[in-house]
């Protein structure tokens, strides 16, 4: 038997299992959203995850997995105590998921799900303003926790001071702010260093030390599936207390088969001392049982670096708790 397994029955079990012990998950990167407000790259996306063979409709298994009932199941075949599913504004890339979507999906399971917010830059030097207060209206929902930047897939540099005034806004409400480093596999995504590379990030991150920055994928380059801003993403963590590392769908089968370049990120970030900066995430739900494989990949990886208990419980909740003011899950209540 595997040294961790998920613990599934026909009343869900919360948890994974890790060196013989019981240990609370979170997962802060899953994705929700109606078929409609989907781009069609997207749309050509989920066509090859769910393909033909498979008899799986592409439309109406991404509606029933993108919904709050979606979510939660997927989260309770996994052992998901909480999950955070992220608005997007995209229209010229992946698509759009509104504030208020997000915010209805989140209400129907309040004690399990959260949300990040986002907000439209398409028209910036006119809108700037009304999609500020936009994204301020949305963060003074109790379950919205955060906000989600896509710099590729919304156009706009990473340094660019225009935009500094979102993490103002992140700062007033204590929101961390998720942005995606790397490379994007969606086609129409800008691939332009300034807009995929973290180290255009890191003036805003020196000059905005009350916000939470949250590095996402790692500055992993999913075009040619290889490690690409690893260590620099490490260093810009080293260097500033108001970073954080979140390692969603690098390791995933597609990206990583041979499970090689989890394992390596995850022996870079031990040897950092900088396990305590990691929240974990998966990018999910993609397909039925994404989650729950991703997590055991990345407990694979941590055990193949001889993980403690304590680093890996730190890895799957209790940073993510730290880092969004959250309370302790605790499995004996679920």
């Amino acid at each position: 038997m595997s040294l961790f397994f998920f613990l599934a029955c026909s009343t869900p079990q919360m948890g994974a299992v890790y060196k013989e012990q019981r240990v609370p998950v979170m997962d802060m990167h899953l994705h929700t959203g109606e078929w409609e407000y989907i781009s069609s790259r997207s749309r050509d996306f989920f066509a090859e995850i769910f393909p033909f063979p498979f008899n799986l409709d592409p439309q109406s298994t991404a509606e029933t997995i993108l919904s709050a009932e979606g979510v939660l199941k997927e989260m309770d075949n996994g052992g998901f105590s909480r999950s955070i599913l992220f608005a997007v504004y995209a229209p010229r890339s992946v698509g759009v998921t509104t504030n208020e979507w997000v915010i209805e999906q989140v209400e129907k399971e309040p004690t399990r799900l959260y949300g990040l917010a986002s907000l439209s830059v398409e028209n910036w030097t006119i809108e700037k303003d009304t999609q500020l207060q936009k994204l301020a209206d949305a963060l003074e929902h109790p379950s919205m926790i955060g906000v989600k930047l896509a710099h590729p897939h919304q156009f706009f540099r990473m340094d660019d001071p225009a935009y500094y005034p979102i993490y103002d806004v992140a700062a007033q409400y204590n929101a961390p702010v998720y942005v995606h480093t790397g490379p994007s596999p969606f086609i129409g995504t800008n691939q332009e260093e300034p807009y995929i590379n973290p180290n255009y990030l890191e003036e805003a991150i020196s000059t905005h030390p009350d916000t939470q920055f949250i590095l996402g994928h790692l500055g992993f380059d999913f075009v040619n599936k290889k490690q690409k801003w690893l260590d620099d993403c490490l260093r810009l963590a080293e260097t500033y207390p108001n970073v954080w590392l979140e390692p969603s769908a690098l390791g995933s089968e597609s990206s990583d088969p041979d499970q090689v370049i989890l394992v390596e990120a995850y022996q870079k970030i031990k040897e950092k001392g900088l396990v305590e900066r990691v929240i974990y995430g998966s990018d999910g739900p993609q397909r039925p049982g994404f989650i729950a494989e991703y997590l055991e990949r990345n407990l694979y990886a941590m055990e193949k670096n001889d993980y403690t208990l304590e680093e890996v419980e730190l890895i799957l909740s209790k940073n993510a708790n730290r880092a969004f003011g959250l309370e302790a899950i605790t499995l004996g209540d679920q």
